[in-house]
C-alpha cells in the first residue's frame, strides 16, 4: 500500500506540474522545432543563392574574357540587383570597369572603380583602388592619382603597401619628380615587392651618371 501510495502522489505531482507548466513546455517546444527549421531552411536559402551568383559570376567573366559586352553587360547588372550584397556582386564591379576599358570607356570604368572602392570588402576596395589609380596614370590624372594612394590609411594597407609604393613611384616619374620616385620605389622593394620590373625601374633611376671621355688634345702643328 505503501508503495501505492507513493506512485499516486508521484502521479498526482505529474498532474499538478504539466497543469502549471504544460502550455509553456508545448510552446517551447514548437518555437525551438520552428527555430530549427527556420535556421536550416535560411542556410539552404543562402547556399542556393551563393550558388546562383558565383554561376552568374563565372558566366560574366567568361563573357568578358570573349570582350562579349552583349552577354556581359546584362550579366553584371543582373549581378548587382539579385546579389547586391555579396561579394560576387564587387567582383562583378571589377569585371565591368575592365570591360569598359575595352571599349574605350576609361570615364565609366572609373566611375564603376569609385563604386567598388567604396564597398565594404576591403580586399576588392584596395584592389580596385590600385586599377582607378593605373588608369589615372595612363590618363595623365597623376595628382588626383597620388591623392587617391595617400588617402588610404596606412593602418589598414597590409598586403597592399608595396603595391602601393610602386604605384607612387610610376606616377612621380610620369611627373619628373625623380627623387621622390626612387624613394617610392625603395619603400615598394623595401616592402616586400621582388618583381624583377621593380628593380628595373630602380635601377633606371639610380644609374650613374656617364663619365665623359676626355677628348685627344689636339696636335697644333
Amino acid at each position: 500500500m505503501a508503495i501505492y501510495d507513493s506512485e499516486e502522489e508521484q502521479l498526482e505531482a505529474v498532474k499538478a506540474w504539466w497543469k502549471e507548466n504544460g502550455m509553456s513546455t508545448i510552446i517551447g517546444v514548437a518555437v525551438g522545432i520552428a527555430l530549427i527549421g527556420g535556421w536550416n531552411y535560411w542556410r539552404s536559402h543562402q547556399q542556393e543563392q551563393a550558388a546562383q551568383a558565383s554561376d552568374l559570376y563565372s558566366q560574366l567573366v567568361k563573357s568578358v574574357e570573349a570582350n562579349n559586352p552583349g552577354a556581359a553587360e546584362p550579366l553584371g547588372e543582373r549581378l548587382q540587383a539579385e546579389f547586391g550584397g555579396t561579394s560576387y556582386a564587387a567582383y562583378s564591379g571589377l569585371q565591368q570597369a575592365k570591360l569598359k576599358v575595352q571599349k574605350g570607356d576609361l570615364a565609366g570604368a572609373k566611375a564603376v572603380l569609385q563604386e567598388v572602392i567604396g564597398q565594404s570588402n576591403k580586399e576588392l576596395s584596395h584592389i580596385a583602388r590600385l586599377r582607378l589609380v593605373r588608369l589615372m596614370l595612363a590618363t595623365g590624372e597623376y595628382e588626383r592619382g597620388l591623392q587617391l594612394i595617400n588617402e588610404v590609411d596606412p593602418a589598414v594597407k597590409a598586403g597592399f603597401s608595396a603595391s602601393y609604393d610602386e604605384l607612387a613611384g610610376d606616377l612621380y616619374v610620369a611627373m619628373d619628380r625623380i627623387d621622390e620616385a626612387r624613394t617610392a620605389y625603395q619603400n615598394a622593394l623595401s616592402g616586400g615587392d621582388q618583381s624583377p620590373l621593380l628593380k628595373i625601374k630602380l635601377d633606371d633611376l639610380t644609374a650613374p651618371e656617364p663619365v665623359p671621355v676626355a677628348q685627344p688634345a689636339k696636335d697644333s702643328k
